[in-house]
């Protein structure tokens, strides 16, 4: 993915991408209490933008690449269509991943008393405007289109 931006985008727009993702991942920490961090990962497991404290963000993407491949497995083998979000609860929180357009995944680390409800619907819009802004940025501009 990262490489993919390179590619496609010059230096100056893969770090304002890059800022416009951190500062996605900051919003909704802020709109959700007992939210502890996130990251935004390529489908293969490559860190693409974190804003994570205390949980190792590149290994955590790994795992995330994982863990998507599987639930995509499950998805599709019981018949409920493509992979959207998963969620883990452990015993001192949660680890929630969603569907951030075709090549990358959100994923977000949360506490035990987070209002869960409350995590879907910030999380379902952060991945929606992450998507945006990851297609944005590998949609090829029209060079006489000023804007």
């Amino acid at each position: 993915m990262r490489r993919a931006l390179k590619q496609r985008v010059g230096r100056r727009q893969l770090i304002a991408l890059e800022t416009e993702l951190l500062a996605e991942l900051r919003a909704v920490k802020r709109r959700v209490p007992h939210l502890a961090g996130g990251l935004v990962a390529s489908v293969d497991g490559l860190l693409v933008a974190h804003d994570t404290h205390g949980a190792e963000p590149s290994g955590l993407a790994a795992m995330t690449a994982a863990s998507l491949s599987l639930a995509q497995r499950l998805a599709d083998t019981t018949g409920q269509g493509e992979f959207r979000e998963s969620v883990v609860r452990g015993e001192h929180g949660y680890v929630a991943t969603y569907a951030a357009g075709g090549s990358c995944v959100l994923t977000l680390l949360a506490h035990p008393d987070v209002n869960v409800g409350r995590l879907h619907l910030e999380a379902r819009r952060c991945a929606r405007r992450i998507a945006e802004l990851l297609n944005d940025a590998l949609t090829p501009k029209d060079p006489r289109d000023p804007g």
